[in-house]
């Protein structure tokens, strides 16, 4: 498969008033380039579906049965030549196709007998999402494909382990594959499926019905089978005296990534964003502290670069530059740029949409109509109207410029949780 091409777009204002010390920019990260149609060899890719089989994917029987389509679906995308596995999840973790563990070859035939295996899956037991993120974790480390990728699915609480139990797998697992994570019906945790998400670089979503499980594992399966590039770091390289105070991958959705910081230079750090492959596009948003300097003096506050390991080394892929520039000139120094004044509201939409939840959650009417509102106005602000749409379903909406609104007094519970799931993703600024 050819590598996209990467381009690297630097947004900012980089007038800072006089004793002015913080940067800010956002860095959009594109890929182009042809898709070749061969198909990947099986040391490229390997991808694994993890299905909760728990006592509680019976009840109703749709989902179990939902369950299994779905994962025949995504078997259905997986490319010939990918290494593929499918994982059985209660309080334990059973390798159902290959049953010894191994990964196998994707082709006609072993679809068909991974299919097989998935018909027979029953419910029965508990719920271990560490349990099975460690069984993964063995099988990927047994084949040399760059590009690793899990589905996992559940329809409940991780009772079957402690907490520390489920932090440990994902210390074990963080860089080794990513995940994307969906949680069917309304009886799982969406704080304990976003810790798996967000450690795993993947994607964390509500289905709310079974029978809408085929369509999603399909296009996770297809998105996956798009990847080119594995493990692209962004690499953000500051001046003596300078620091970073944050970074945030900021759409598609909101990512807080300065907790995954690994240092790679004097000056220098990686920031991991897994896997690419062509025609995305991502936004980061950093912020930068430097020493203050003269007016009229102008300084490289950081230098962004896109690297992805290679045999020779890191290489580095794209690259941008942003940059400090003080000025006694009000009308230049407060200007503010307007994707970074897009992407600090939208992070701000998550924060106050989940804090507004969890007030409501607690009984805190005042918060929860105060966090809420908000939302409803940043949403409007910014064009969010898939947010905006969700947030209807839970308050009613008086004034949606002002922000202001009432609890609704009756709230689905699958309402929710969409709203709760869904709030870190993000829109791009307006044209």
């Amino acid at each position: 498969m050819s590598q996209p091409d990467f381009t690297v777009d630097i947004y900012q204002n980089e007038y800072l008033p006089e004793g002015g010390q913080d940067v800010n920019a956002v860095v959009t990260v594109t890929t182009a380039g042809t898709v070749s149609q061969a198909p990947t060899a099986g040391t490229d890719s390997a991808e694994i579906i993890i299905i909760d089989c728990s006592g509680s994917m019976g009840a109703p029987r749709t989902k179990i049965a939902e369950a299994r389509a779905a994962t025949a679906a995504a078997v259905d995308v997986i490319r010939d030549g990918v290494a593929f596995a499918v994982i059985a999840g209660t309080h334990l973790a059973t390798p159902i196709y290959p049953p010894d563990g191994s990964l196998a070859v994707a082709g006609p035939q072993t679809r068909e007998q991974a299919k097989r295996a998935v018909a027979g899956l029953q419910p029965s037991g508990g719920t271990a999402i560490g349990q099975w993120l460690r069984l993964a974790y063995q099988m990927f480390s047994s084949h040399p494909a760059q590009l690793r990728h899990a589905i996992l699915l559940t329809d409940g609480k991780d009772e079957h382990e402690t907490a520390e139990d489920l932090d440990s797998a994902l210390r074990l697992c963080e860089g080794a594959f990513s995940c994307d994570c969906r949680g069917v019906g309304t009886d799982w945790v969406v704080s304990e499926l976003r810790r798996v998400s967000t450690a795993l670089l993947g994607s964390v979503d509500i289905v709310p019905d079974p029978a809408g499980l085929a369509a999603d594992f399909s296009a996770m399966m297809t998105a996956a089978m798009g990847k080119q590039v594995a493990d692209v770091a962004l690499r953000v390289w500051t001046p003596q005296h300078a620091s970073i105070q944050f970074v945030k991958q900021v759409a598609p959705a909101v990512e807080d990534l300065i907790g995954r910081r690994t240092q790679s230079g004097p000056q220098a750090a990686d920031y991991p964003t897994g896997a690419w492959g062509t025609g995305e596009s991502r936004d980061y948003h950093l912020c930068v502290r430097v020493t203050p300097g003269a007016v009229g003096q102008e300084m490289l506050a950081a230098r962004v670069s896109l690297v992805t390991a290679a045999p020779s080394g890191p290489e580095v892929l794209a690259q941008g530059l942003v940059r400090a520039i003080w000025t006694d000139d009000e009308a230049l120094s407060t200007r503010i740029n307007k994707h970074v004044a897009h992407y600090t509201g939208q992070a701000e939409l998550a924060q106050v949409i989940q804090e507004g939840l969890e007030a409501r959650k607690q009984g805190d009417e005042e918060t929860a109509t105060a966090k809420l509102g908000r939302a409803v106005a940043l949403a409007q602000q910014s064009g969010n109207e898939d947010t905006a749409k969700l947030l209807a379903k839970v308050v009613d909406v008086v004034d949606a410029a002002t922000g202001t609104v009432q609890l609704k007094k009756k709230v689905e519970e699958a309402d929710e949780m969409a709203l709760d799931t869904r709030s870190t993703k993000t829109v791009r600024t307006r044209k």
